[in-house]
């Protein structure tokens, strides 16, 4: 069974975005390959047009100005920076703590859903679970194994996850204790 892919929110991609550009201004295929090869096994693939999309936003709201650049034999390429504002605003973002997410996590809605509604079973719900945790949890092994982790940023991000999905699994255990269910396996 193939690990699903995590999934980078837009929300998120405009400051991944941002944060690049922050180093130096860049056009929209550098970004989107540097998104790719930083963040590739820690994020879903993203595709390209989420990034033109959210350098469009970027730039309505002002955060970013970008510059058409002459290419001899090319089409032109749209190169972007960060604006003041821009840069203030990922300041503001980068220094302010984030909120516990852990009951907006979308299993813990369905393990709600599927108690309240008794529209499926919780024990299979939660040995699918516990599967896909494991598969993340290999992947992100596989990542702090690989020559990838020499970045600091890949390697602890790699941790991050790893320790989170050891949790999952931990709390996984107290689901099917507290709710007197067995999985299947």
């Amino acid at each position: 069974m193939e690990a699903r892919p995590r999934v980078c929110h837009s929300g998120r991609m405009k400051y991944v975005l941002m944060s690049l550009l922050a180093r130096r201004p860049a056009h929209g295929y550098e970004l989107h390959q540097e998104v790719e090869e930083r963040l590739h096994g820690l994020m879903s693939s993203v595709n390209p047009g989420q990034v033109y999309a959210t350098l469009q936003r970027l730039e309505r709201d002002g955060l970013i100005v970008g510059s058409d650049v002459e290419q001899s034999e090319r089409p032109n390429k749209r190169v972007y920076e960060l604006t003041p504002s821009g840069e203030e605003e990922l300041r503001t973002w980068s220094q302010s703590p984030s909120p516990p997410t852990y009951f907006r996590n979308e299993f813990f809605l369905k393990l709600v859903a599927v108690g309240l509604s008794g529209i499926g079973d919780v024990g299979t719900l939660i040995g699918r679970q516990r599967r896909e945790c494991l598969q993340a949890l290999r992947d992100a092994e596989e990542l702090l194994r690989s020559d990838r982790a020499s970045d600091p940023a890949v390697a602890l991000a790699a941790e991050a996850l790893q320790l989170h999905l050891e949790a999952d699994l931990e709390w996984l255990e107290r689901c099917e204790e507290r709710l007197a269910v067995h999985a299947p396996s």
